[in-house]
């Protein structure tokens, strides 16, 4: 037993010392994978049970001008990395941890049904990855996939940001179908950039052009996921559920508070919503019916909004919490 720890230490410390690139040894977190790898698992930790047990019994936050803030810092962060690239890889590192705090916000409001399985694995496993990649690989071949990625993150924290600002700045984002296309550009890219050294000769690890690539492959096939749930589907659907409820509203006698329409967000989670028709939506006093009258439903996220106008009227006919049947118009 001595002996295979002794093994086990000698190979550590040969792939720390002798197969790592020397030029990151003496930047921050960059000696030993633990640091890393200790966030991440406290990260899924946190966003998976201790957070959310933490809210539990509190009421959702506030943060709007948080996000805006946060928004804002995470589109200059971005495009600094950007346009810096060469020197800025341990910077790129760093990104993916203040990405955790897309997570945090979601917690914070109470929107913990956007906390998805893979939402945490996406950006728990991230930091680890970029992290052997600045260890093993830095710079050429490796800078590409991390200079588009934060190209993208310029775009889609901009988007953020502004949706963020509130109802009136809706008008501005209408583009949010083509930014999830441009999302999906982006890892065909990535993953074609990568696998081009199938065919080519070049003195990088295969091991991490297999990595990197099998992540293109794996987030495009996710993305597409939601692509086709949320964009080719919810006009029938909104439909249907609309249609749906107000049939039950004629056969209960009237929408009861709690009520809930299930929409399937697809199975991943770009450019992603809050009260939208991709996610669980409760019908309650408070929120989309208020003493019978008509509301206009709200929709928020990491910022985002729907891309649509979601009205309620009331009409004579019908019978609702006051005598009046409620009708979800999708404009």
């Amino acid at each position: 037993m001595a002996q295979i720890l002794t093994n086990i230490y000698d190979w550590y410390r040969d792939l720390m010392d002798n197969q790592s690139d020397p030029r990151v040894a003496d930047w921050p977190m960059m000696s030993s994978p633990f640091p890393t790898l200790g966030l991440c698992i406290f990260y899924a930790y946190f966003s998976k049970s201790l957070a959310p047990k933490l809210m539990e019994k509190r009421k959702p936050m506030d943060l709007r001008n948080t996000l805006v803030i946060y928004n804002l810092f995470q589109t200059i962060f971005s495009t600094w990395i950007f346009y810096e690239m060469a020197r800025t890889c341990w910077w790129y590192y760093v990104s993916k941890f203040t990405e955790f705090f897309d997570t945090l916000f979601f917690i914070l409001r109470k929107k913990t049904q956007h906390v998805s399985t893979l939402h945490v694995i996406h950006h728990g496993c991230m930091p680890f990855s970029v992290w052997m990649g600045m260890k093993f690989a830095p710079g050429g071949h490796s800078t590409f996939f991390a200079m588009l990625n934060s190209f993208v993150h310029i775009v889609m924290y901009f988007y953020y940001m502004v949706a963020a600002l509130g109802p009136k700045y809706q008008k501005y984002i209408w583009w949010k179908k083509y930014l999830t296309a441009f999302q999906m550009a982006q890892f065909v890219a990535i993953f074609t950039h990568q696998f081009q050294l199938l065919f080519t000769e070049c003195d990088y690890p295969k091991g991490f052009m297999v990595w990197i690539g099998l992540h293109g492959i794996m987030f495009l096939f996710l993305f597409s996921d939601f692509y086709k749930q949320a964009y080719n589907k919810r006009v029938g659907r909104a439909k249907r559920e609309a249609e749906a409820l107000l049939a039950k509203s004629h056969a209960n006698g009237k929408l009861h508070n709690g009520d809930i329409v299930n929409n399937n967000q697809g199975a991943c989670m770009p450019v992603l919503n809050d009260d939208d028709e991709l996610h669980q939506r409760k019908v309650t006093g408070n929120g989309i019916y208020l003493n019978g009258g008509a509301k206009t439903a709200n929709s928020y996220s990491n910022g985002n909004s729907n891309g649509f106008v979601e009205s309620i009227q009331q009409s004579n006919g019908g019978i609702g919490e006051n005598g009046g049947a409620r009708v979800r118009k999708i404009q």
